[in-house]
């Protein structure tokens, strides 16, 4: 991230959401609570996933990790946001900005394979059954996400290091309150279509391939289903896949509501949207996954009420 610095800016501004102070006030709450409430959530189901034996399937697998993407995505920007937020000094050097930058976007791209990784258990295990333990043994499931790892680490940096490549002559206001890709692209006075058009053929490798990955799963997952006798079976297995298909849906809902249009047209309703997939989502995923999910409310409630749930069990 300490790369050479072409752009002719040491710092931007980061503004906010409002100037307002009294709305200020009021987002610093808002952002407080919903941070504290998503690392909280998260910090559980990593901890229920962890220390209950029972959980250690590869689809929980994948659920901790999903929440410490989130988790980590969360502190990478809601921080120096309530710090903006609270204080007078809204500045963000150049640097800070492209870490924040190449953070944002490799745990969004992160985020977004370890749920295709989760489709794949969900195909494989209502599909496949028979050859669920080695089709998703231990070491595959290790280098799946591995390759998760690899493949985001190497989109974040492919942006970040484009970002680099443009220069900032004009104003160094940013009407938001973190980094984000288009918000910078918009405040740049060099050409950017360079820019733009990696971010398009990346993003249809990284997010719609597997976007269409997962359709196709769920359309053999729905036909085998289609398929039992018994209706009992039937819900069990719909109810496996319900809390990953809410999730899914939240995830891209919000952001091809952000990024599947031109440049030009980004405007503070997309910014509002970008809200909706770096906070809320994270906050939710927990709740959606542990909601009407039997062995998560045994495990979380061992997790905090220790013997004493057995008892009550």
């Amino acid at each position: 991230m300490d790369g050479v610095n072409t752009s002719g800016v040491s710092e931007f501004l980061l503004l906010g959401l409002s100037e307002s102070p009294e709305q200020q006030r009021v987002l610093f709450w808002m952002f407080l609570s919903m941070y504290l409430v998503t690392v909280v959530g998260n910090v559980l189901i990593i901890l229920a996933i962890s220390f209950d034996a029972r959980l250690h399937t590869p689809m929980y697998f994948f659920l901790a990790n999903l929440s410490f993407t989130d988790l980590f995505f969360v502190t990478n920007t809601i921080p120096k946001m309530l710090v903006t937020l609270q204080s007078q000094n809204k500045a963000i050097s150049y640097a800070g900005c492209l870490t924040q930058l190449y953070f944002l976007v490799s745990l969004v791209a992160l985020d977004n394979l370890i749920l295709v990784t989760m489709a794949y258990d969900r195909y494989v295990a209502i599909c496949r059954p028979l050859h669920y333990t080695t089709a998703m043994s231990p070491g595959l499931c290790i280098l799946l996400l591995t390759l998760c790892w690899a493949l985001s680490v190497l989109y974040g940096l492919t942006h970040t290091l484009l970002m680099t490549r443009v220069t900032f002559c004009g104003s160094r206001k940013i009407h938001y309150i973190f980094c984000e890709m288009y918000v910078l692209l918009r405040l740049a006075c060099s050409n950017t279509q360079v820019n733009h058009t990696v971010l398009i053929a990346t993003g249809c490798f990284i997010f719609l391939a597997p976007l269409g990955f997962m359709i196709m799963s769920y359309v053999w997952i729905v036909r085998a289903i289609l398929q039992i006798p018994s209706a009992s079976s039937k819900y069990k297995a719909f109810s496996t896949c319900a809390s990953h298909l809410a999730v899914v849906s939240l995830f891209y809902g919000t952001l091809c509501m952000v990024y599947l249009q031109p440049l030009h047209t980004y405007s503070m309703k997309d910014s509002v949207a970008t809200v909706m997939y770096a906070v809320v989502t994270p906050m939710m995923n927990p709740f959606i996954y542990s909601l009407r999910n039997k062995d998560m409310h045994g495990a979380l409630g061992r997790l905090l009420l220790g013997k004493a749930f057995q008892r009550l069990t």
